[in-house]
């Protein structure tokens, strides 16, 4: 895939001291993936991830996090960018810079799950589960709900 031009006045960062845990568990808790979540929880999550933000203006607009045990797999999730945000190409923007990070070279396998998003992903690489009766889950629909 060749580079991925971020619009002028966005950057893409994976500074942690610049993740912003209110913009990110305000949206996270509305999201339909972690609806409701609790703020401790979007806090541990992040401390125990490699993350990402996007910012426009001194603000965060975007965000995802990798799960990896950075040598051969890696789960990339909770990715968004703010409506007011979108179609300006940030999402590709802040994919693209996830793909390059150092830490995630060489990767065997990378995963994610997504409702909507398949065309973004396919650019990158990503297709459906090969043998998806190999795969198996335990998933707690509404669990944050009931907390």
């Amino acid at each position: 895939m060749s580079d991925v031009v971020i619009p002028a006045g966005y950057f893409v960062s994976n500074d942690p001291a610049l993740l912003d845990l209110v913009v990110i568990h305000g949206y996270l808790s509305q999201s339909y993936w972690a609806k409701s979540i609790p703020k401790p929880l979007v806090e541990q999550s992040i401390k125990n991830s490699l993350c990402w933000g996007v910012y426009h203006e001194g603000k965060q607009v975007g965000f995802a996090r990798i799960i990896s045990d950075r040598a051969t797999f890696a789960y990339l999730c909770d990715v968004f960018i703010v409506p007011e945000h979108r179609d300006r190409g940030l999402s590709r923007a802040l994919v693209s810079a996830i793909a390059k990070h150092p830490d995630l070279q060489g990767l065997r396998r990378w995963m994610l799950v997504t409702v909507d998003a398949h065309g973004l992903y396919e650019q990158f690489g990503f297709q459906p589960v090969a043998q998806p009766e190999r795969h198996m889950e335990i998933h707690r629909q509404g669990m944050y709900e009931s907390a």
